[in-house]
Parts: structure tokens; sequence; C-alpha cells
């Protein structure tokens, strides 16, 4: 069939050149409209759920709102965890899905279940499913600068920015954080409510009849019809406060007359500080899941640009954080790899085939196989990403050893057609068709390799399926060039007669053929020197630190900060200004945005005591020295401040440790277990424990953290006799701190909301709280200190569950060392120190557990992949022997990269090991190259000792040829210094240290192997 496909693309030749074009024209078009991002979609289908509980106690949101959700949720088809947590005010569930579960089916699964327990749970608590985003949806954040008040510019978010954001095309949402949403605030008069009969209650009732407007119908006037429309809706304060509350003896009671109407603002839950000076406000835009970022992000600027003409004398946007940099970034570090390693392999074929118009046949595979990759992306749905297109990197130098090996075959055939009887395209076909089987073998082999990556799961898997799909793509595209628009070319490009031996070749060859036999005349020092390669190896593997995946430089810097559980918004904002007057002390940083506790949405609910403070770097000519040496610094700015608890992240660092398990950081300890006095206990052993450990920069944990409650106690029989019933007394103390909502006012498209509320006073002053007035429905006065008892006391931050289950989590930073290293000296320091109680368990988890179970993955599919490139070597030469030798020159391969990665420092990562896989094809196919040439020569007559000494050094060229253009392809990923550097670096270390050693092994002890084991003895001397 192969042969066929030769035969009609030489008989067509014209055609071929004109589908060529096309194919490049429809690539360059797929190149330009693919979606481009940093990193390819690693979010699994999630579903969250985001509810509010105003005024409830994570215990009162665990047992209230997150049991009875959870327990409609378990057991949802396709679910894969169920995670959530309760905080003061907020309940947070998140459901993962099996990979491949429809997002859209989803949520629709969950929103049925969520609607059937939703008339369960207290009236109190709205809410529902979180926008159709992921954990890496934040993709522009701005703050609003100017002269106007918080509450301006709040107002000016909520009611002109985000609405006009919400249209463009890919934003599921835009979250609004800091300042101060107003309120109509009705401040109730306690006594004056008593002494007009009336309840807070009752307030609320009358101001809800008393805020509408409606129709009654139409009435007939002559000819025409008359709409009738009934106004009663509350405009403004005015008519708020002239609104009738109850009418007796002919007397009405207004509003105005049991409380006061004012301006007010909803109860904040967090804020947002910039630069040390003061608080802003600030807009985040949450992109929708499976959008192209970069046109999220170009369509949310051109937006902005006409929203920002209409905006205030003075009112400017401040961009400071735009996922769009980064993208380019990233993006532009491989590019910039492809364009230089492009330039290597042109250089490297002139040198190797010595003939300009050969070169340039073999490097126009190049841009079309690159091309070809692009449509098979675009068809796939697959993004043109840090991974994608490091893919293609890698791949770059095996693009084009089909195409070698057929252009060096049709010179080597053109070379001996001296009289030109023979017609041209009959030596192109005939040289092309006698390599078809090495070449469709070669590509095959190393399409194989790169199938393991397939397997892998979870994180892992989204991340290097991207790598091992561009490569496979980008191999099938070269074969198919390598057998149709290669030899149509060839026919063209190429000149009959001799070709003379390139320079290169006449400076190595008789090097290496004195080399080869000093090696054959020294076969035992050959044999030693390889054994302690190998021991070498083994030394090299125990000594290289083991980890997930190297940390990609971001750019920016997140400080996450901890403060004392029981702080007030006050003051965590005054700590905040003082943290970042800190910061700003440091050269290297321009700019510091923090945001303090929950955000609007509620997709990040953290407390009053956490905040995330998002550092932006100057560029990095300014800097002093490298990214490590900037965050020590910002380490020693915030050394002297106390009750601040510091630990360091990036943004899309940091969302995806929360995405694949909830929390934050490298190691997360989970302590399953009941009580939650003993998960407390149990959490602060393992913290105590995990910070003695070498290399833990920070452990974190808030199971041992309480924070204070003022706790009524409320006596029944007390509350009985005055005849107060609980529910009554509980909602007229929430009204009174939290406040209560009490419908809107229609100003135009703005809704602002009526909230009853005690007096400020009241909220600052726990004795006055205690002795509150509160009127009984009988009419009377009673003290909240006469129907409760009072007392101060303290309870849990944070409780977290998982499948229905209470846990404990210690969040661990590593720096220094390698993370599989510091969890094997962690489990053992925890299983020494700290015993745990019976029904009590420990899972670890975080980046450490996606490490191991890529190692797993990975232990088992290898195997498979080598088991079928024995099965095709078996096929290709039909040699047992042959091919278990091909195989053996494996484990040499390994000695170069895993010495590479030692003495460079780097670790054992997913990506070296990729690395380690590249480098296994590689060397596979460097073997099958020589030892199939000595079995040709075997069949031609030669004797063993002179076929595999002459096979050697007519094979030396293309073998080089192979390992050089694949090591040099990926120098500049070595020397690579952008955002994702970090990742492709590994590989590279591994492939070209690796590369070092196989080559040199395979040139030298492979013959020697050959020569000893190829042919078994019942083999004829000629066979």
């Amino acid at each position: 069939m192969l042969r066929s496909l030769v035969a009609t693309a030489l008989s067509y030749r014209l055609l071929v050149l004109l589908l060529a074009a096309v194919t490049a024209g429809l690539g360059i078009w797929a190149f330009v409209n693919l979606p481009v991002d940093a990193y390819p979609n690693i979010a699994q289908t999630q579903v969250k759920l985001i509810l509010k509980a105003p005024g409830m106690t994570p215990e009162e949101v665990e047992s209230r709102v997150i049991t009875p959700i959870e327990q409609e949720m378990l057991g949802i088809p396709n679910q894969a965890i169920l995670r959530s947590a309760a905080k003061y005010a907020i309940a947070d569930i998140t459901i993962d899905f099996t990979d491949g579960t429809d997002i859209y089916w989803a949520r629709q699964q969950v929103a049925e279940r969520l609607s059937g327990v939703m008339g369960d749970l207290p009236a109190s608590v709205t809410g529902g499913l979180a926008p159709i985003s992921t954990p890496l949806s934040d993709v522009y954040m701005f703050t609003i600068e100017g002269p106007l008040s918080l509450q301006q510019k709040r107002e000016l978010l909520d009611w002109t920015i985000r609405p006009a954001l919400r249209t463009v095309p890919g934003v599921a949402d835009v979250n609004a954080l800091g300042g101060y949403v107003r309120t109509f605030e009705v401040r109730p008069d306690p006594v004056a409510l008593a002494s007009a009969k009336l309840s807070i209650a009752d307030l609320r009732a009358a101001i809800e009849s008393g805020n509408r407007n409606d129709g009654a119908g139409r009435l007939a006037n002559g000819e025409e019809a008359l709409i009738v429309r009934a106004v009663g809706a509350i405009r403004n304060a005015e008519d708020l406060q002239s609104l009738v509350i109850a009418s007796r003896d002919g007397r009405i009671v207004r509003l105005g007359d049991v409380a006061s109407v004012g301006s007010g603002s909803l109860t904040r839950y967090g804020a947002v500080t910039k630069n040390g000076n003061a608080e802003a406000v600030e807009g985040l835009v949450i992109a929708l899941r499976g959008a192209d970022a970069r046109q999220v992000v170009d369509g949310v600027r051109t937006r902005l640009a006409e929203v920002e003409r209409g905006l205030p004398a003075g009112t400017r946007i401040n961009v400071f954080y735009d996922r769009s940099d980064l993208i380019e970034r990233a993006v532009g570090t491989v590019e910039e790899a492809l364009i230089e390693a492009t330039v290597l392999v042109v250089v490297l074929l002139i040198l190797f085939l010595g003939d300009w118009r050969a070169a340039a046949i073999v490097a126009a595979t190049l841009p079309m196989a690159a091309l070809i990759t692009f449509l098979f992306m675009r068809g796939m749905g697959l993004s043109a990403n840090l991974m994608s297109l490091g893919g293609l990197a890698i791949a770059i130098g095996m693009l084009v050893d089909g195409a070698v090996v057929v252009v060096e075959n049709v010179v080597e055939r053109l070379g001996r057609d001296h009289d030109g009887d023979t017609p041209r395209l009959n030596h192109v076909f005939r040289a092309t068709s006698e390599v078809i089987v090495p070449v469709s073998a070669g590509i095959l082999i190393i399409a194989l390799v790169f199938l393991p990556l397939l397997s892998l799961q979870g994180l892992e898997g989204k991340l290097f399926a991207p790598v091992a799909l561009t490569i496979v793509f980008a191999l099938a595209g070269s074969l198919l060039l390598a057998l149709t628009l290669v030899p149509v070319l060839s026919s063209f490009g190429l000149k009959s007669g001799h070709h003379g031996e390139p320079w290169i070749m006449r400076q190595l060859g008789p090097r290496y053929r004195v080399l080869l036999d000093g090696a054959f005349a020294r076969k035992r020092l050959v044999y030693g020197l390889s054994a302690l390669g190998l021991v070498l190896a083994g030394i090299a593997y125990g000594a290289v630190g083991k980890t997930f995946m190297p940390t990609m430089d971001e750019g920016s810097v997140i400080v996450q900060l901890t403060k004392l559980p029981s702080i007030n918004l006050d003051q965590s904002v005054a700590g905040d200004l003082a943290v970042q007057r800190a910061l700003r002390a440091v050269p290297e940083v321009e700019d510091v945005i923090a945001r303090v506790g929950s955000d609007e949405i509620g997709l990040d609910p953290m407390g009053l005591n956490e905040t995330d403070s998002f550092v932006r770097l100057k560029p990095r000519s300014e800097w002093r020295g490298n990214k490590d040496f900037v965050i020590e610094e910002i380490r020693k700015a915030l050394e002297g401040l106390p009750g601040i608890t510091p630990s360091y992240t990036q943004p899309i660092e940091m969302r995806v440790s929360e995405m694949l398990t909830g929390a934050r950081g490298d190691l997360a300890v989970k302590i399953f277990g009941p009580d939650l006095n003993t998960l407390a206990d149990l959490a602060g052993q393992i913290q105590h424990t995990l910070s003695g450990v070498r290399g833990a920069s920070e452990v974190l944990t808030v199971a041992n953290d309480s924070v204070d409650y003022l706790q009524l106690d409320i006596d029944r029989a007390a509350a009985g006799r005055f005849g107060m019933p609980v529910d009554q007394m509980q909602d007229a103390l929430r009204a009174q701190v939290e406040g209560m909502r009490a419908g809107v006012v229609a100003e135009g498209q703005k809704r602002t909301p009526i909230v009853i509320r005690g007096d400020e006073s009241l909220r600052k002053d726990a004795a006055r709280f205690a002795d509150l007035q509160l009127r009984t429905p009988d009419g009377t006065l009673a003290r909240v200190s006469d129907m409760a008892r009072v007392a101060r006391t303290q309870g849990p931050v944070k409780l977290d569950h998982e499948n229905g289950s209470r846990f404990a989590l210690v969040q661990a930073f590593v720096s220094g060392r390698d993370l599989v290293g510091y969890v094997d000296e962690a489990k053992a320091a925890v299983a020494t120190k700290v015993r745990l109680p019976a029904g009590y368990s420990i899972v670890w988890g975080g980046q450490f557990e996606n490490q191991q179970r890529a190692s797993a993955r990975l232990m088992t599919v290898i195997p498979i992949a080598l088991g079928l490139i024995f099965l095709v070597l078996l096929a290709t030469l039909r040699s047992l022997r042959a091919s278990l030798l091909i195989l053996a020159n494996i484990p040499f391969a390994m000695v170069g990269g895993l010495v590479s990665l030692w003495v460079s420092g780097e670790y054992l990562s997913v990506p070296a090991s990729v690395g380690f896989i590249a480098l296994l094809g590689i060397a596979v196919l460097n073997g099958l190259v020589l030892v199939a040439y000595f079995r040709q020569l075997r069949t031609e007559g030669l004797g063993m000792a002179e076929a595999v000494r002459l096979g050697a050094q007519r094979r030396l060229r293309p073998v080089l040829m192979t390992a050089s253009i694949t090591a040099f392809g990926l120098v500049p990923l070595l020397f690579a210094s952008g955002p994702g550097s970090e990742i492709q670096r590994p590989l590279a270390i591994v492939v070209i240290g690796g590369l070092i050693t196989s080559t040199l092994l395979t040139l030298i002890l492979l013959p020697i192997l050959f020569e000893r084991f190829g042919e078994s003895a019942g083999e004829p001397e000629n066979a």
C-alpha cells in the first residue's frame, strides 16, 4: 500500500505540489484560529455550590446546610469526589465528576437534587450553582481608581462595568470585591417599637407589602383602552420614612415614627487594599469553561475601552493581572525555541548531507509537518499552549528522520547512475521503496513510545496528553511527507552523478574507525565501562530527588497571609496595609493588591483572617537576582510583622492546588475522624512534626484554630414566661447584628437593598448587646440576658468534609529539596510520633499524590509499550536475537539522562520522565538502523566481523544525524528563560544527556554485542 502511495505521488507530481500548497494554507489558517492559552484545560468536570447563610457559625452551617445537601448529593452517577467546607455564614460545596462527563449534564443532576433539598434549609439561606467556570478561569483583574468614594466605585462596578463585561463572549461572570454595597438602612428604636406594640417582623412585613407597583388591567375609554397602573413602590428614603406601618383608633404609625432611615451598606465579608495606602474596589473577570482565554481577554479589553470613555471625570481602570501576558510569554517561549531549533536542524542537515539541495528538501518537511499538526489540533479541539507546542518542540528533531533516510537513499542511487539511461523518476521510486519499511517502522516505534503518556490520569494526564498527541500528529505528518512530497521534491531538485562525502563525515569517519578498532581490541574494557555506567546510573537515580512538576514561573507572586482567627475586618485590613508597605520597600515589587475575606460570588470563601496579596513585580531587567532571590527578600521584609504568618505561591499554581485537593500547598495531609477536638489535636501534632522535617518552608492548619463566640444559650423556660418563641428571638437578634433584608428599591437599572438593622454602636458593644431589650409577641419588653445565658466561648474556624466525612487538613509548602524525599521522611516521622485513635486515618495528598499516581501508571504502561515495540522490531527484522539486542540498548541510554539530572540539580519529575520516554524511542531507532544494516550485509555474503565493522562505519552518518539533530533541536529549550521553560528544561536535559551515552554505546557497544550474540550458532555463516 505504501509503495502504491509513493508511485501515485510520483505519477502526479504537480498535483502533490498543489495539495501541499493547499495543506500549507489550511495549516496556516488552523494555526491562526487555534485557541491559545498558557496551559491545556486541566480542570475536572466540576460543579460548585455556593450558599450564603447570614449570621450562622461554621457548626450551624455544617449541620443545617452542608449535611442535608451532602446526603442528597452523594450517589450522583459519575461522581468522583464530594468536598465541602463550612465557614462563618457560607457553605462551599464542590463535586468532581469523572473525566469525560458533560459539564451541563453534571450541573443538571446537581441542580435537580439541590432543588429537592432547598425546602429543608433555613429560609435565610440563599445561593446555588456557581458560574460555569474552572479554578483557572480568573483571566483579568482590575481596580477602579479616581476621586470617587468606595461606595461610589462599588456602585460603578456593580451597575455599569459588570453588566457591560458580562456581555463579552466567553465571560462567565464578573466578580466584585471590596468597597461598600449601598443600602437603605432602617434602624428600629426598641422603645418606640414597644410603645407602638410592633416587632421587627411587623416592620419587615409592612415594608415588603408596601413596596410594589402593579397593574389592574384595562378600562374602556370610548374607542380607546386605558391601562391601569397602581404605583406604590418605594423610590427614596422619604417614601420609606412615610410608609404606614400600622393604623389604630384612627391614628397611623409611620416607619419614621419607630425607626430612623438612612444610607448604609451590606455587612462586609471582605475587603481589597492596594499598595499600603487605602482600600480599593476590584473587578475580576471569570472566563467560561472551555473559552479561548486570549479571545476573552481581547474582548474584555475592547469593552472596557468603550466603558472607560463614559466614566466620571478622573476615574480610570487600572489592570493589574492580564492572563494574555502570561499566555504570550509562555507560548512565546516555546515558539522562540521552535524557530531556533529549526535553524539549528537546518544547519546540521547541511553539515551532514553536504548538499544544500538535499538539506532544503529535508528542511521543507519541518514547517509542513508543523502545519499538518496544527490541522490535526484544530480538528481535535486542542489549544496552542505551553504543552502542545512543547510537544512539537520535542519532536522537531525527529520529524526529519524519515525524510533524511529517503533523501539519503535517493542521493546514493542517483550517484550510481553514471550512464543516465534509467529515468530519474524510476531511481527516485526505487530508492524510496527500498526504505519504506525502515522509515515507517522507525516512525511507528517513536509513536508507540509516546502512547503511554495518553494513559496518564488526573492532572498529569491533562497536561501531557496534548504533548503525546502533537508528537503523534507531527510524526504521522512527517511519514506522509516522507513518502509523498519528499520523493516529488527529490525528483525535481536532486541531480544525478557522484555526490562527495560531506566535510564533517570526512573528519569524523577516520576517527570513528580508529575508535571502533580499539573497542574490538579491548572488549573487556568496553564491557567494564558499560557496567560502570549502569552502576553510576543506579547511584544517580538514588541521589536525584523526585517531584511531580517543576514550578512554572508565572511572573507574579501571591503572598498568602494568615492572622489571628478572631480578628475583625478593620484590624485585618490594617494588617494588610502594613504588609503592603513592607513589601513595597522591596525594590523588585511594582504593586501589591490584597484581598481579605470572601468575594461577592463566594468562589473563594476565605475568612477575615486570610488574605491573598497579589504582588506584581517589575521587569526582570530591574531585578537584583532571580525569582528565588526576590521571594527571599520578600520573606525578609515580612519577618518583623507580628501576628502574621505568610506563605508564597503564584496565581495559577494556587488554583491548581485548590482544584486537586481543595487545599493550597505542595502537600495536603488529611486526618479523617468524627470528633472535632481529637482532629484538632492530631492536626496540631502533625503540623509540629512536619515543621521539623527538612525542606518545610511553611506548615499550616486551621483545625486547631478557634474563634471567639458570644454564645447565647436560650433558657426555654425563661423565654416561655416572656412568651418569646425561640425562632422569633433568633430572628430578632440576627436583624440587630447581621441585618434583615426587607426588599429592594428600584432606581432605574440599579437595585438598592432595604435592610433592617440595629444601631452601629450596638454591634461594637457585647455588654450592651446582652442587655438589649426585645419586644415579645404579647407586647412586653424583655432583655436578652433575662431569656438566655450569655457567655464567651470558642468554636471552630472551618469545618471540612470529604464524601460526607469530617477531616482536618494540614498543608505544607516544600522548598530546597525534592517533594517525594520530604514526604517519605515526613511519613516516617508521623508514624513514629503521632498515634492515631481507633476510627481515625491519614491520607497524604496534594502534588505528592499526583507524582505517585503518575509514576505508578508509567511503570505499568511503559513495559506494555516496550512489548509493542518488540513486536514491531520482530516483524521488521524477523530475528528474536536482533530484536532483544536493540532493546538491550535502552538501559545504556538511561545512564546519560540520570547522570545529567544529577549533575544539573534537577529533580526526576513527570517532564523528565517524558524525556526518558523520548530517549527510549531514539535509542531503539538508532539500534534498528545499525542492526538492520548488519543483517543486510550478512545476507549479501559478508562475514560477521566484516559486516559489523563495515556496517557501523557506513551507518555512522544516519546515527549521528538522528542523535545530533534531536539533541540540538532541544538545546533552545535547555537555555530558554521564559515562563514554561522550567517544565521543558528537565526534559531537554534528560534527552541531551541520554543521547550522548546512548549514541556512544550504540556505535561502540552494539557492534561488539552483535558480533557476539547477533546470530545463533545454528544460523548459516552468510544468513
